[in-house]
């Protein structure tokens, strides 16, 4: 039983990896492609994890594919979330159908830093105005 929950688990992360690869070649700018790839990358990756860890039964082995799957999930995203900023940064062309781009108004190009809502207003007692 344990073989075919194995193959099952490897076969399913297998295909996500290549669902990941697929979105990475068809995906038409960059943010679409990270998260096709990041998505499908570590769903994949943590099943396969786990896939060994099933079929090998010695605890080093699991707690390996353990340690493996909570790597490739905390790190994924973050990692995914750095390169978009970067490429955002940088001008990488949206998708000409993007129908939103909340960041072009509130983002500050010079400092890099992000406002959210509406950009701050500045007070009497703002440590700019102080002599």
């Amino acid at each position: 039983m344990s073989e075919v929950l194995t193959a099952i688990m490897l076969l399913a992360g297998a295909l996500l990896i290549l669902i990941g690869a697929i979105g990475a070649v068809r995906m038409p700018d960059l943010l679409l492609r990270m998260h096709a790839t990041t998505k499908a990358g570590a769903l994949g990756a943590g099943l396969i994890a786990v896939g060994s860890g099933i079929y090998f039964t010695s605890p080093e082995v699991s707690v390996r594919a353990v340690a493996i799957l909570a790597f490739v999930v905390l790190t994924a995203p973050v990692a995914a979330h750095m390169i978009g900023r970067a490429g955002y940064f940088t001008g990488a062309p949206l998708w000409q159908k993007t129908l939103k781009d909340e960041l072009r108004d509130n983002l500050d190009r010079r400092g890099h830093y992000l406002h959210s809502g509406s950009p701050p207003e500045q007070t009497d007692d703002d440590d700019s105005q102080r002599q």
